[in-house]
């Protein structure tokens, strides 16, 4: 059924293998930790997308989280229509990028001065390098399943694609790299404390998501944030969040405002673009001063800025300052998060739901996931089932396990209930 229901895109995924290593253009975009065939979207509108053979899905994945108004809102797709006819790329300063820069300056007090970079792997590589320049230190602490992009360093014991494809860490990384990143367990500040008692006058930085979101949703546990924002500030280590994810989703402010914890630099992507290619980085103004022009270390890009990129992100964040958004988002998301548990539960089947603000993951198997080692314990079988009946019934899930569910302005009360209707059918033929 499922097959026949896909005819189009599954010639389409076969054309697509012979000019694309696997078909894609990121891997777990290819279904191969659930099975199947990945739907070929040709257009979406609102909270729905409809594949290239007819069949409409309510979408939870958002293009991974940047689309918190949904698909083609109407002012964003006007704002992309004007900047484009006035020119799609200068290499040379606009007005935008400063009006971008102060919106987010505004909503993260934190970020003093900021830099617009292309994607949030760009900015995340700036980031490290400017801590490192900044203190001329090489070491770099993160956390076993959080993910900060593709670059070398940080792709030891990666969360998101690597966990789900079962590589923490890829062939191709120079052992040097390597070497000066030090991975530790996620929520537990004892073993930081630990750590940089011992080594932290070699540590450059702590980067870290302050509400984990690539290795599934893993919020931060009490008093782990404030931890490790004293223990950095004990031993002079610049303290990096990575709120790509999180940053104008959980609140206006991000994991900053949400949990009161203020970092050095801060990252950040996909909605400041408004699903453009974007990202940005920024924090405290001597540190942000040691960049080019202002000093020493060196990062630019043609693209950087660039006029449609900033016209879409206006457009979203002068949305997220409507009265009342983030609240409706949380009811919204809390009706979805609520109902999904429930239903496992009456059906008889395992699972944890973590909700942070509008994403969330449903992990099947532990009774709790509060780091790393708890997420990989997870059923990815019973998922990768729970997967293709929720698709089957219209209903477009990220394709694994250790990825999050994201609600927009978009999803109405209607589209959550038809998505509690299907888990419901799902969680049954799960039991059975």
């Amino acid at each position: 059924m499922a097959k026949e229901r896909l005819k189009k895109s599954e010639a389409a995924f076969e054309r697509a293998k012979k000019s694309i290593p696997g078909g894609v253009n990121s891997p777990v975009r290819a279904f191969a930790a659930v099975g199947g065939t990945p739907p070929f979207i040709a257009k979406g509108k609102g909270a729905h997308v409809t594949d290239i053979d007819g069949n409409d899905y309510i979408d939870f994945v958002m293009s991974w989280g940047p689309l918190i108004l949904g698909h083609a809102h109407p002012k964003v797709v006007q704002a992309i229509k004007d900047a484009a006819e006035d020119g799609s790329s200068f290499g040379a300063p606009t007005m935008s990028e400063t009006m971008l820069a102060e919106d987010i300056k505004d909503a993260f007090p934190s970020m003093e001065l900021v830099r617009m970079v292309s994607s949030g792997t760009e900015a995340v590589m700036s980031a490290v390098r400017l801590a490192r320049g900044f203190t001329g230190r090489e070491k770099i602490v993160k956390f076993d399943g959080c993910y900060h992009g593709h670059g070398d360093s940080l792709l030891v014991k990666a969360g998101s694609g690597a966990t789900t494809f079962g590589h923490p860490s890829s062939p191709g990384v120079p052992e040097g790299s390597a070497r000066d990143t030090v991975s530790l367990r996620y929520n537990d500040a004892d073993v930081v404390a630990d750590y940089l008692t011992k080594d932290g006058d070699e540590v450059a930085a702590l980067i870290v998501e302050p509400v984990a979101g690539n290795m599934g949703v893993v919020p931060p546990a009490d008093g782990f944030l404030a931890a490790l924002r004293e223990l950095t500030e004990k031993h002079g280590v610049v303290l990096i969040f990575d709120e790509v994810i999180t940053g104008f989703r959980i609140a206006r402010g991000g994991a900053q405002e949400r949990y009161g914890v203020t970092s050095d630099l801060t990252v950040l992507g996909k909605i400041i673009g408004g699903g453009l290619p974007v990202g940005c980085y920024g924090g405290r103004r001597e540190i942000m001063e040691k960049i080019a022009p202002l000093g020493p270390v060196y990062q630019a890009g043609t693209l950087s800025g660039n006029p449609i990129a900033m016209a879409a992100g206006l457009a979203t964040l002068e949305e997220l300052k409507e009265p009342g958004v983030y609240e409706a988002l949380e009811e919204k998301s809390k009706l979805l998060a609520d109902g999904l548990l429930a239903a496992a539960r009456e059906a008889g089947v395992a699972v944890a739901a973590n909700r942070v603000g509008s994403m969330m993951t449903l992990f099947f198997g532990p009774e709790e996931v509060t780091n790393y080692e708890d997420a990989v314990k997870c059923d990815k079988d019973r998922f990768a089932r729970y997967h293709a009946g929720m698709l089957e019934r219209g209903v477009y899930l990220a394709p694994s396990q250790f990825e999050a569910t994201f609600v927009s302005t978009a999803h109405v009360e209607a589209d959550i209930r038809v998505t509690l209707a299907a888990a419901d059918e799902v969680f049954a033929a799960l039991a059975g």
